[in-house]
């Protein structure tokens, strides 16, 4: 399980609004066979590493990171090719909370005769598609809040000027967020301070539609952009409606605090540079009113942190933290192994899976 997360991870940029999922085929001789889903329209990951496996798929154990398709959509179910091929075993990750699916690919799978095996790497897989598995259950895209700042918490000089707080390493990073998002939204005083293009350029990856909140200048470096407005829940639900599976925050602070105190982060991701502006009259992080007392305080989980050149990505998630839980989990009496597992900031792929 722990080479199809690998594989499932070559797809994050590419396979949305579709999951990201890996297969590894392992042939009764030995010989192993891999595959990715493909971008929109293409062959799912198990139909991938069908066709690389031919002849070889018949008695092969499959290893899939999310549950086979069982449904006709853009392509054939993915249970009628492994059926078909005559696979012995399949292994799967987690149920898909897709209604169409939902333990219908493994009935199909068990009813051929298929010989099936469910949660193996659960907690990784649910988190690699934590995007997908959000979106399928709430309707809203996965909300990833990311911001740059100096280690006294400025994101801009009192002049406005923001560019560069971080270095190469971790504005890389950040357009690798973005590449792996499907939406990317800032507010309309972000576009007129600052025009930023909001596009992928530093690393490999399609970019992701650019969201402005309010009316956008004519003539904006974010052209062509969307322009919203209003509450920010039905913001998210309109988007969900667009199959947006994971939207990036990319502020300023008045939207970072607005997206922050309404509770509507699901990740924060902050890089902090080795700087210091030394005052209180950069702008902050945040903008609007704090917690007033210390009892009102926020509290989250540091998930991971990162160094990339001299700056660190520090990944903050609210708690509790709800991965483990919802109709993607395992069966009753599954196994459910435990502790930290690729897929994911921080986890380690172990030996056992």
């Amino acid at each position: 399980m722990c080479a199809a997360l690998e594989l499932a991870q070559r797809a994050r940029a590419y396979s949305s609004p579709n999951p990201w999922v890996g297969c590894r085929l392992v042939a009764a001789d030995g010989r192993v066979f891999e595959g990715s889903t493909a971008p929109p329209g293409g062959p799912h990951a198990e139909v991938v590493a069908l066709r690389n496996a031919g002849a070889a798929a018949r008695g092969a154990t499959a290893y899939v990171t999310l549950e086979p398709c069982a449904h006709h959509g853009r392509t054939p179910p993915c249970t009628d090719a492994l059926i078909a091929a005559r696979a012995r075993r399949v292994v799967v990750g987690i149920l898909d909370p897709d209604p169409r699916v939902n333990g219908r690919g493994l009935s199909a799978l068990r009813a051929a005769g298929v010989e099936v095996e469910l949660g193996v790497g659960a907690r990784a897989v649910k988190a690699q598609l934590a995007p997908y598995l959000t979106q399928r259950r709430t309707g809203r895209p996965l909300v990833v809040l990311k911001l740059a700042a100096s280690l006294d918490g400025r994101i801009a000089a009192p002049d406005g000027t923001s560019a560069w707080i971080t270095g190469e390493a971790a504005r890389a990073d950040a357009h690798r967020l973005r590449a792996e998002s499907d939406a990317v939204l800032v507010g309309a005083g972000t576009v007129r301070a600052d025009d930023p293009l909001l596009t992928v350029r530093d690393a490999p990856g399609p970019s992701p539609l650019r969201v402005v909140l309010g009316p956008v200048p004519p003539g904006a470096a974010v052209l062509p952009a969307v322009s919203m407005s209003g509450d920010l829940g039905t913001v998210l639900d309109q988007l969900g409606q667009r199959g947006v599976l994971q939207l990036l925050v990319e502020g300023g602070a008045t939207v970072a605090g607005a997206f922050h105190r309404a509770g509507l982060v699901d990740r924060y991701v902050v890089y902090f540079a080795p700087a210091l502006f030394g005052g209180d009259d950069g702008l902050a992080m945040f903008a609007g009113p704090g917690a007033p007392t210390m009892e009102g305080l926020w509290r989250g989980r540091i998930e991971a942190v990162t160094r990339l050149g001299s700056d660190l990505r520090l990944d903050l998630v609210p708690e509790p933290d709800d991965l483990g839980t919802g109709p993607g989990g395992p069966e009753p009496g599954g196994p459910e192994p435990g502790g930290p597992e690729p897929g994911g900031p921080g986890f380690i792929c172990r030996g056992d899976m």
